[in-house]
């Protein structure tokens, strides 16, 4: 019965690690998620389940972007994925300083991150749409590359403004929202203030982010990756 079972699930499997969900179980998980995200925001886990529940509107409108773009059409059609097993490391960090590939590698170096920490997709039910969800989520410490923002709470809320902006995903707008209140007065101060002004702005003025082919830039200039997604100079945290 075991066996019979096991082959019946991966029947309805849409891709490998697929678990199919009814509307109801896809709202009980989105809730229960959101509870244990905002009672700890570095529950990835938690964080994924949220994002995944909860994106079925936002996800189509990324890949409709992707689609219509052209190298965001070609990122749909070949997949690349960024992993320790995809990244020549120590080409990376032979890159100029300023470079996309040194300050990315500078960057999950110096706040001890790695790609490979980010989880494969579960509970959405389009194959096209899992790898939408799963590049938004490895391109994340690019974000933090480019808006030169770091991991802590201050640094993960400003990122999550300019990521609710440019994605529409509830799960960003979400973090956005309720992130803050884990922040000190002085930190909620810049934030308001200078940061998350910055985040919207940038966010409404930037192309779609998933519509860059990163592993082909990585010798570009941060600089100038900047100007060309349309993301406005980050200003420096004074807190």
């Amino acid at each position: 019965e075991e066996e019979e079972e096991e082959e019946e699930e991966r029947r309805y499997q849409l891709y490998p690690g697929h678990i199919p969900t009814s509307p109801l179980q896809k709202a009980l998980l989105a809730a229960g998620s959101a509870v244990m995200a905002l009672c700890d925001p570095y529950r990835h886990d938690m964080v994924a389940v949220l994002g995944e529940t909860t994106g079925c509107l936002a996800l189509p409108n990324l890949r409709d972007k992707m689609k219509h773009h052209p190298e965001g059409h070609r990122i749909l059609q070949e997949r690349p994925r960024i992993r320790l097993s995809t990244l020549d490391m120590a080409r990376l960090r032979g890159l100029p300083d300023g470079s996309l590939g040194r300050e990315y590698v500078r960057f999950l170096e110096n706040n001890k991150v790695s790609p490979d920490t980010r989880m494969p997709p579960k509970f959405v039910d389009d194959e096209e749409l899992a790898y939408v969800i799963q590049r938004y989520r490895e391109v994340h410490d690019l974000m933090h590359t480019l808006l030169g923002m770091p991991t802590n709470m201050l640094g993960e809320v400003v990122v999550k403004w300019f990521e609710a902006i440019q994605t529409g995903l509830p799960m960003c707008v979400l973090g956005a929202a309720f992130g803050p209140v884990r922040l000190s007065a002085r930190k909620l101060q810049v934030l308001a203030t200078e940061l998350v002004p910055w985040a919207i702005r940038s966010g409404r003025n930037a192309s779609c982010i998933l519509n860059v082919y990163y592993e082909q830039r990585w010798e570009q200039p941060v600089e100038s990756l900047r100007e060309e997604i349309g993301i406005f100079p980050p200003p420096a945290i004074r807190v």
